[in-house]
């Protein structure tokens, strides 16, 4: 469905996205990860001909992107992270309004427009003005904007923003029903809905593409390590220097747990358990140890390991 080749994007001082090649096949969920300013937004608005590459080739349902792009954009649904909604409209009127604008032809409007809305949960707020409704409704409309004109793919930047528990459980239901009938590629920071909702991840670091695998064979990239979490209560340059120094223990990341107690994450070699080496580190030195465990390696786990060292900004 899509095929990214060296895909490269410079702006004046920078390299947004740096040789990227990827492929996302037909019926596919693949989430696009990556920190702040990796080029996640750059790969997708490229991708929806929001603005052309610098270099590389990009083709959708076997469409160039950047000589058949009408053609494109047809067949693509796209949410980006801030909906650009019309906010004096009334829902139905916008999705009508938007229907029509993507070609759907005038005897099926009435019908497409209330088959999103049923799919979004939005038939109780057909009539209302779109500036009045909450954040969360807001990004339902946003999403049966892009899905009302029933497109091949879509792109969703940051589906779940803004939305409570009980709404991102609906959406990421949504999302998987709609992968039967559509190819997704979406954006997202909470690392745990990928998890649950994506068949394939695709990490980018510094513009580049450092990882394209399922959620479970990426974890077996950290075989090699083991993770143990301690909350300790004491010095914490002390603590954390005493942690870094233990037999087999390699990078320690630190965190406030609440009042005066810390938190450490240590990355440790996977032969060696050092909460032996904690507990007498922390009785020796009078410190007090709330909580002493070891976790198994999650996405997010994979996502801090190759992507650490990265700085903030898009």
């Amino acid at each position: 469905m899509i095929k990214v080749e060296h895909l490269t994007k410079r702006f004046a001082g920078c390299v947004a996205v740096d040789d990227a090649s990827f492929t996302v096949e037909r019926g596919e969920i693949v989430g696009l990860l990556g920190p702040n300013g990796a080029g996640k937004t750059t790969t997708m608005r490229i991708l929806t001909c929001f603005f052309p590459a610098s270099a590389g080739r990009v083709t959708i349902a076997g469409l160039d992107i950047f000589t058949e792009s009408l053609e494109v954009r047809r067949r693509i649904g796209y949410m980006p992270e801030n909906v650009p909604l019309y906010p004096e409209m009334r829902v139905d009127e916008y999705l009508r309004f938007r229907a029509r604008l993507k070609g759907v032809p005038g005897r099926r409007v009435n019908r497409r427009v209330a088959e999103v809305k049923e799919l979004c949960g939005l038939e109780d707020v057909g009539l209302r003005i779109i500036g009045q409704l909450s954040k969360g409704y807001r990004q339902r409309t946003g999403l049966a904007e892009a899905l009302v004109h029933d497109p091949e793919l879509l792109i969703l930047d940051e589906p779940t923003i803004g939305l409570d528990p009980n709404q991102i459980r609906q959406v990421r239901g949504l999302i998987r029903e709609l992968a039967q009938r559509h190819t997704i590629l979406l954006s997202s920071h909470i690392l745990p809905e990928v998890e649950m909702t994506c068949g394939r991840v695709l990490i980018l670091k510094a513009g580049r593409i450092v990882a394209s695998d399922t959620p479970g064979n990426l974890h077996g990239r950290l075989q090699g390590l083991a993770t143990v979490v301690v909350e300790m209560r004491g010095p914490a340059g002390e603590m954390e220097a005493r942690l870094k120094g233990l037999v087999g223990v390699g990078h320690v990341r630190g965190e406030s747990a609440g009042g005066d107690w810390m938190r450490y994450t240590l990355e440790c070699a996977r032969d060696r358990d050092p909460r032996p080496e904690v507990f007498t580190a922390a009785a020796s030195a009078g410190w007090t140890i709330r909580e002493l465990r070891s976790e198994a390696g999650s996405l997010e786990d994979v996502f801090v390991s190759l992507t650490r060292g990265e700085g903030d900004g898009e």
